[in-house]
């Protein structure tokens, strides 16, 4: 990066740190409980967070390899921007920077927890952190006749509105404004807006729908007709797998299962394939997929056999190295560089290449022709899949050791359909050139009896 853009972002980002927030080091990180001490009274809501992605927002070894990587290629410039949302705690009480695990006090290593997020007292607007919190002891949260011994509360509809989760889940790059994280934009302008707030989807037992929660948030509490569960589930079923997380991966898994749809028709004419396949997305608010969408894959992948699964033909598998078919159909954001060339360093960011993201209730039509050879066994079956990983193995492998670190290719959707051979298709079999031979030699003797 130039030695003027590096000035610009470090002028802005501390702007943006004042802007959004009291001074970095004005309070400590013991001015905050540790999610240990709420454990006490909300047992079942501190389970439900631990492993969760908000638990190990800063812990994730994918986040420390980048933010470290990102921090040696821009001289530290990154440190605080990333951290903020990373670990809000470390940044506001001053432990970051420098980066790392070795400075920061057990409470900052724990990522978006439980004090810090009912502390937060006002927004600043949304995006890149923009959150205000207070230490004054009292808990906000989304009601109103909460009542405790150990700490003071009070209602606080920012709570229950999708633009809290805004705060950190839309990131801009404070330079070049490049959209590198855009989930409350997608929703904000997609069609549930006005039904439906992150929330809904991410804090209740509806995998893709609000659902009811009914029970109580603390044993001393009152039973409610609904309590937010805080699992916070997404799409990542990689990091959660590598921590350990069961419940956690698998709920992502089950997440991403039910967020798409795929419709296949498969035709033959004239000796040619002709396949068409829907993909809807039927489960999420924003695009598919969404978050760190540079390093985000979704595709399809189409595979045809004949009856005795002789594979005719191949699109989006993975090679040798764990790379997807470079002609197979993507849904994922290519950022690029200064230079125009495609980058996953989020902080090099000068422009957006390619965006072919499905949008919330959209149907995205994909179609494929290929040709038919002769001599197959019949009937061709057409398998269609939508397959999702968290991020790509070339961008694993540029943060870890080549294949050190293996993304789990998760299939979304999948849907079937089968085409009968035609028999005068293809290059003629065995039986056609016998019965052309047979012709042949009953004509040459019909013609010797006549001499």
């Amino acid at each position: 990066m130039s030695g003027i853009i590096l000035l610009v972002m470090a002028t802005m980002i501390a702007g943006t740190l004042l802007a959004g927030t009291i001074v970095a080091g004005a309070v400590e990180s013991s001015d905050f409980d540790d999610p240990t001490v709420c454990k006490g009274c909300h047992g079942e809501i501190y389970n439900q967070w631990d492993g969760s992605m908000h638990s190990i927002a800063y812990t994730d070894p994918v986040y420390l390899a980048e933010e470290e990587m990102a921090s040696r290629e821009t001289d530290g410039l990154t440190d605080t921007y990333c951290a903020r949302c990373h670990t809000p705690i470390g940044v506001l009480s001053g432990e970051v920077p420098p980066i790392g695990l070795e400075n920061l006090s057990e409470i900052s290593k724990k990522g978006i927890q439980c004090d810090f997020c009912h502390s937060v007292n006002k927004s600043t607007g949304i995006g890149n952190g923009a959150f205000m919190v207070s230490t004054d002891g009292i808990k906000r949260g989304p009601h109103d006749d909460s009542k405790a011994p150990y700490h003071g509360s009070m209602f606080s509809e920012l709570h229950t509105k999708s633009e809290f989760c805004g705060m950190c889940h839309d990131v801009n790059h404070p330079v070049t404004g490049i959209a590198i994280e855009e989930t409350y934009t997608e929703w904000k302008e997609g069609p549930y807006n006005s039904t439906t707030q992150c929330q809904d989807c991410h804090m209740t037992p509806g995998v893709t729908h609000f659902e009811a929660n009914p029970g109580k948030a603390s044993g001393i509490g009152p039973y409610r007709d609904h309590v937010y569960s805080h699992y916070f589930v997404g799409g990542n079923a990689a990091v959660t797998g590598v921590i350990g997380s069961e419940v956690h991966q698998r709920m992502a898994e089950e997440r991403l299962k039910s967020a798409a749809t795929l419709a296949l028709d498969a035709e033959m004419k004239d000796n040619e394939a002709e396949i068409t396949v829907e993909v809807t997305n039927v489960g999420a608010g924003h695009k598919l997929p969404t978050g760190l969408t540079e390093a985000r894959e979704a595709w399809m992948e189409i595979l045809a056999e004949d009856a005795t699964g002789k594979e005719i033909y191949h699109s989006g598998g993975l090679d040798s190295v764990g790379e997807v078919d470079p002609d197979a159909v993507m849904y994922h954001v290519v950022l690029g560089d200064a230079s125009g060339d495609p980058t996953m360093k989020v902080w090099e960011a000068e422009s957006i290449l390619f965006d072919n993201r499905i949008l919330p209730k959209e149907t995205r039509v994909e179609r494929y022709n290929f040709a038919i050879p002769g001599g197959l066994k019949g009937p061709i079956t057409v398998d269609a899949k939508l397959n999702y990983r968290s991020a790509s193995q070339k961008f694993l492998d540029e943060l870890f050791e080549d294949g050190a670190v293996v993304a789990p290719v998760i299939e979304m959707a999948s849907a079937q359909g089968m085409m009968e051979v035609e028999k005068e298709s293809g290059v003629p079999g065995f039986e056609c050139i016998f019965v052309l031979i047979s012709l042949l030699a009953v004509a040459y003797l019909v013609r010797r009896r006549k001499k």
